[in-house]
């Protein structure tokens, strides 16, 4: 089946036992089921309440059930508390990297073909793990200074990430 419109349901917020996430919402069913149907990787876009869209992964519980987690910022942005019920529309992620290429990420790759090329062959989850430091800034300056950092740090490292070694490096500069 493939999906053409978003996935629409209802589900509550629920505190989470994994020290890295503080709440999540499960998935029904029926509708990770569709998703996950539909193609191998289970990265979604998900829009909470009509308002707040984000790129994330569907994850597994354990169980064969998946949930979504919902990061401070988001709850504090719609209000949400752990038992708050939240409306949800996902659908699939298409884009191709799972996460937005920043600007100035995308001028600094296109200018630097070694760099380009030891990034693109990164896993996809520490392509969107660059990408999210990248993106993170607001000021543009911060963002191209991170891209030439974390494509340096590529070209000595020989395609590797060191990210005890890379964080040090974002630091001092």
């Amino acid at each position: 089946m493939q999906i053409k419109e978003s996935l629409h349901f209802t589900s509550t917020l629920e505190e989470s036992t994994n020290k890295l996430w503080g709440c999540h919402f499960a998935i029904p069913p029926m509708v990770a089921g569709a998703l996950i149907e539909q193609r191998e990787d289970r990265r979604v876009v998900c829009t909470l309440h009509e308002k707040i869209a984000y790129q994330c992964a569907m994850l597994p519980r354990g169980d064969g059930t998946f949930l979504i987690t919902v990061n401070k910022k988001i709850q504090k942005e719609l209000g949400l508390k752990i038992g708050s019920r939240v409306q949800v529309s996902l659908h699939p992620d298409e884009s191709e990297y799972g996460l937005p290429m920043p600007e100035e990420m995308a001028e600094v790759l296109a200018q630097d073909e070694v760099g380009n090329r030891l990034f693109h062959a990164l896993t996809p989850g520490k392509l969107r793990t660059l990408l999210y430091i990248v993106g993170k800034p607001k000021d543009a300056d911060a963002r191209v200074h991170l891209a030439l950092i974390i494509v340096e740090h590529l070209k000595a490292n020989h395609g590797k990430i060191n990210y005890r070694q890379l964080g040090e490096t974002m630091k001092e500069k």
